[in-house]
């Protein structure tokens, strides 16, 4: 059975090692993202805005002012592609991009991909992440284009 001195302890150290995680976790979301240079610039070399196109395209990326690293490997002024697919709207800038249908990671440094879509209008935009999948500051994302799938 434990004194109260003794429980009084192990509530003490449980309280400081939790101040100690939340300072941490504080420190380490502000230290996610790379700074990316001012002229960075990421866009679709194909295809182009409001293209018309087959169920399954290509799509190529194009980058300038940074270089195409792997996702994991850590080297200033690089990054690797991430595409958005019919987003409503951009994910959280400041944290890692959150795989998904409508957000695909090309975390291998790839920079073409095939998309198969239905028929339709859908939306596209690229976002380079870091080398933990977060958007460098200030981000660096392509204008949004639209293209018709027939």
């Amino acid at each position: 059975m434990k004194t109260p001195a003794a429980k009084r302890l192990l509530i003490g150290r449980g309280l400081i090692a939790g101040v100690v995680m939340l300072g941490v976790a504080a420190v380490n979301a502000a230290d996610l993202s790379s700074p990316a240079p001012e002229d960075a610039e990421v866009y679709f070399i194909e295809p182009q805005d409001e293209a018309r196109v087959a169920t399954t395209f290509t799509v190529k990326f194009g980058l300038t002012g940074m270089g195409i690293a792997p996702a994991g490997i850590n080297v200033d002024g690089t990054g690797h592609h991430h595409l958005l697919i019919d987003a409503a709207g951009l994910p959280d800038m400041t944290m890692p991009l959150p795989a998904s249908e409508q957000l695909v990671h090309f975390g291998k440094g790839q920079t073409e991909t095939q998309v198969t879509l239905p028929p339709g209008v859908h939306s596209l935009q690229l976002v380079l992440g870091n080398y933990l999948h977060v958007p460098h500051d200030p981000p660096v994302l392509s204008d949004r284009i639209t293209v018709t799938v027939e």
